[in-house]
């Protein structure tokens, strides 16, 4: 057993090459092998969001604050609020983030293959964010 206690896991500013906007990442969670899970709260200011991006095993969203944007390439914007959740299957090019006017926190979940958990792309254009 292993015990994360709060506060002892720095919190991390998002990446400019993946991310629009100010994103905060705190790390919840990095299984120890033969696992291959890791979990962090990312919170999204207004207007913040990723860019597109797969997950090799997919990746769970799970809502815990505000409100927030979700796309799978190809289909509309959706609008995400706490409690609600969202599974990405595999391979699925989507991006996440929070409203214009309202920041957004999830709890994202996803497991690493071959040590890696995402396949960075391009950032998600304002017209494409704002539609």
């Amino acid at each position: 057993m292993k015990i994360n206690r709060v506060g002892t896991q720095a919190s991390a500013q998002g990446p400019a090459d993946y991310f629009t906007g100010t994103v905060r990442v705190d790390p919840l969670f990095q299984a120890e092998s033969p696992g291959r899970s890791s979990g962090s709260a990312v919170t999204f200011e207004p207007g913040a969001r990723t860019a597109w991006h797969t997950h090799p095993a997919g990746q769970a969203l799970i809502v815990t604050h505000g409100v927030g944007r979700v796309q799978r390439e190809g289909g509309p914007i959706e609008e995400i609020r706490p409690g609600d959740t969202v599974w990405f299957p595999a391979g699925e090019k989507h991006w996440h983030g929070a409203s214009p006017d309202v920041a957004m926190t999830h709890i994202a979940i996803q497991e690493s293959v071959d040590g890696s958990p995402v396949t960075w792309m391009e950032k998600v254009s304002d017209d494409e964010y704002g539609r």
